[in-house]
This record gives C-alpha cells, sequence and structure tokens, in this order.
C-alpha cells in the first residue's frame, strides 16, 4: 500500500513524499486517515527538530509523520486483533500512549515518533503500541471531523475532571466541578472555549447552575451567543450570561454581583495573561478552584495569588494541559450522542497545505485548521468560502451548505467536499 505524507527530516524540514507502506503484521492494523486537525504541538516538532522531547534523534534518516489529531476508516486488520476491529470501522486515536517498550517509552506518540503513523498522510500502519494501551478508539458518530477533534475536546473534558473541593474535616479531595455551582470561563470564546461551553452546557451528569463567559472583544461574544445562544443553555437548566470585561473598570467587582456576592466554585483561565489570571483568583468563592488551562511558552510566566484567601477560604489553583484515555472515550461518546465539535474548526484544507500551515500555525488567525488528507487543497477560513464562491461553484456550495450551522463546518458540508474536492 502507497501512501502520501508530510514527514520530519529535522529543524523546519518537512517533506511531502509518497512511499510504500510494509506489509502489516499480525498484530497491526492498516488504516485510511481521512482528517486531521493541526495542533501548535506540530508547529513546536517541526520547528524544534530533534530537540523536541519526542521527536527521535535519527529523523533525518528515518523520518517520521506529523500529525496527531486524526481519524479515518480501517482498511485491513491483523490477525492478533480481529477479535476487536474490523475493516469499515471510523476510528480516532489517544496519540500520548504510554508503552514502556516503545521507541521513546512514555513520550512515544503517533504523530512524532513513528515512521509508519501520523495523522498528516493518506495510510498509515497502526502499531502494537498503540493498540495495547487501548488508544485506538472506534467512533459511531456522525462524519469523520469530530472523531479528529476528540483530543482537543478531551482536554477540556480532562480540566472539568481535574478540578476539585474540599470538604471541612476531611484530607480528601472531592474531584470535578461543584454540582449545580458557580463557574466562570474567562477569555472564553476562542475555539478551546466554545468547546468548553458546549460540553458543559450539553453534559448530563454534572453541571454548574450558573455559567459566566467573558473575553474583551465583543464581537468573538457575539459569535458565542449566536453559536451557543442564552435559551438554549437555559434548556438545559443552566444561567448562561456572556460579559464583557473590556469596557467595564472593575470587572472583579462586576463578576462577584453577577454571582450573587458569592464568589465562583469554578473558575476555568483559557488565555495566558498576568490580569486574567489574578482577575480569575480574585472572583474564587470559598474553596473554589481556579484551572489554569492556557499554556504559556515563557518559562518565567507567572502572576499574583492572593495567599490570604489560600489560608483562610481554601481557595486552590490546578492546572491542566490534556486530556488521558478516559476523556478520549468520554469526547467520542458525547459526539455520538449528538454534541458538534465545529465550533473549533475555522479553516479548511488538504495535505498540500499542511507544510505552510504547521511551519506558519502562530500566524494564521483563528482555531483549529482542518485537513482532509487525500484532498488537494489550498486552507482556507470557512468565513471566506462566500467570497469564493463567486468564482468557483465548489466553495459557494461549501458556503450555502455551513449557512445552515451558522457558518459552521458541519458533516454535510463534509460530505460534499469528500466526493467533490480534487484528490492528491
Amino acid at each position: 500500500m502507497k501512501t502520501k505524507a508530510i514527514r520530519l527530516y529535522g529543524k523546519e524540514d518537512l517533506r511531502l513524499e509518497e512511499f510504500e507502506l510494509p506489509k502489516i503484521k499480525e498484530d497491526e492494523i492498516l488504516a485510511s486517515v481521512v482528517s486531521d486537525s493541526i495542533c501548535m504541538s506540530s508547529y513546536k516538532a517541526a520547528h524544534q527538530g530533534t530537540d523536541h522531547k519526542r521527536i527521535p534523534n535519527n529523523v533525518a534518516e528515518n523520518p517520521i509523520i506529523i500529525g496527531h489529531e486524526f481519524s479515518g476508516e480501517i482498511v485491513e486488520v491483523g490477525a492478533k486483533w480481529q477479535h476487536k476491529f474490523k475493516a469499515g470501522q471510523k476510528y480516532s486515536i489517544q496519540p500520548a500512549i504510554y508503552y514502556k517498550d516503545a521507541p521513546l517509552g512514555v513520550l512515544s506518540a503517533p504523530g512524532y515518533a513513528y515512521q509508519h503513523i501520523g495523522g498528516d498522510s493518506t495510510y498509515v500502519i497502526i502499531p502494537k503500541d498503540v493498540l495495547v494501551q487501548d488508544c485506538l478508539l472506534v467512533y459511531n458518530g456522525p462524519g469523520f471531523y469530530p472523531a479528529s477533534l476528540a483530543e482537543p475536546l478531551s482536554c477540556v473534558i480532562g480540566a472539568m475532571h481535574a478540578n476539585y473541593h474540599t470538604k471541612p474535616g476531611s484530607y480528601i479531595h472531592q474531584m470535578e466541578i461543584v454540582q449545580g455551582g458557580k463557574m466562570a470561563i474567562l477569555a472564553g470564546v476562542g475555539p478551546m472555549g466554545l468547546a468548553a461551553i458546549n460540553y458543559v452546557v450539553s453534559r448530563e451528569d454534572r453541571k454548574p447552575a450558573l455559567l459566566v463567559v467573558t473575553d474583551i472583544a465583543q464581537d468573538r461574544l457575539d459569535r458565542a451567543a449566536e453559536i451557543f445562544p442564552v435559551a438554549w443553555a437555559k434548556e438545559n437548566r443552566i444561567e448562561l450570561i456572556y460579559l464583557n470585561t473590556g469596557n467595564i473598570a472593575k470587572p472583579v467587582e462586576v463578576l462577584k454581583e453577577v454571582s450573587g456576592g458569592t464568589g465562583y466554585d469554578d473558575v476555568f483561565v483559557f488565555a495566558p495573561v498576568t490580569s486574567v489570571i489574578e482577575q480569575g483568583d480574585a472572583i474564587l468563592a470559598h474553596d473554589g478552584c481556579l484551572n489554569f488551562f492556557a499554556g504559556p511558552s515563557n518559562p518565567e510566566f507567572s502572576a499574583k495569588l492572593n495567599f490570604y484567601n489560600v489560608h483562610y477560604a481554601y481557595t486552590h489553583i490546578v492546572g491542566t494541559s490534556g486530556g488521558n484515555n478516559d476523556d478520549m472515550v468520554e469526547a467520542l461518546d458525547c459526539m455520538s450522542k449528538g454534541l458538534d465539535p465545529a465550533g473549533l474548526v475555522t479553516h479548511i484544507g488538504g495535505l498540500n497545505s499542511v507544510i505552510d500551515t504547521t511551519l506558519n500555525l502562530p500566524n494564521i488567525p483563528g482555531g483549529k485548521k482542518l485537513i482532509y488528507t487525500h484532498k488537494n487543497l489550498p486552507l482556507v477560513a470557512i468565513s471566506d468560502f462566500s467570497e469564493l464562491g463567486k468564482t468557483d461553484k465548489f466553495y459557494a456550495e461549501l458556503a450555502k451548505l455551513v449557512a445552515k450551522t451558522k457558518g459552521l463546518w458541519n458533516v454535510e458540508a463534509e460530505e460534499y467536499l469528500l466526493k467533490n474536492a480534487p484528490e492528491i
């Protein structure tokens, strides 16, 4: 089986190549990749090369395939896994495998350390390392892109599960957000913030009674409110409030007032900004938990915390940077039941656009860049479909299809693309 893939040879050395995959072994699986979501982690790996902890030292001689947020269809199953998987099943992969005998031990991951598996390819061989750790996950929901976004959604899910609270007289931490409590998501209308709103409101087993989402840009808040209306949240037993803190002189006072004067049980900070972190700390309720979700690039990054409240009000802080396998399973289950993570996606492209997109990712605005690996397409913002559609029937049709879902990517648009976009 031949595959086309983006391979990493060294620092900023990415190449689109076609090569032959070896015949699968009895403990391996051959699969087609349909979609891959480009992650900032791939940008870091591409720029750091062998300086990156997950990249093998011999990539110049044995290049690896990049991309780790992908989905597709199983093509052929080795004898040892035919009891569990079959051809035609859709799948997603948890890339953070923890297999001691893998090439880099606990640091091994598809998209970083393997020659024959990575999201930016047309076909891959799923190795034993992934299979023995139950990191190949069957997806039974509609479309392919939701499964590509299971990994980023799992990060949001993991953050909710990682929050904790205490009980007077006990040293046992009670994990999770407060049921029926008060939650604030600060700087919360970027792609990951939108995913958090979607998950929090859609979740059935545990949810806050009050959810306040802030930002400093009214257009982003308005867009979030259009996608996830206040009325929809109310139907799901949550009072949802969007608040622009950019034009408020004393945002902490207003946020406390909105909470009824108590502060918030669970506060999530979605931007690595000192003032936002300090704002989050200042609005914590008694025994409130602040989750610093956004990862800073500066190793010296810091912010002030109120240690009087740490001592007397039991406020505390956690940080999360990813989800585990259980979170991935939950993400896929949520999507199979109707949760659509399309709010994460802002751009669509083909395999040919991966190199430039990956190397320049911080300079491309918006959220997730979704790649259809069998297609030859430039990277295009969904918001530009209408303009391009004035001269291109393909984009005109895509514009009509996304208009049905308030400008969000959707399964119908994906199906049209897969049938009509040029092959790579």
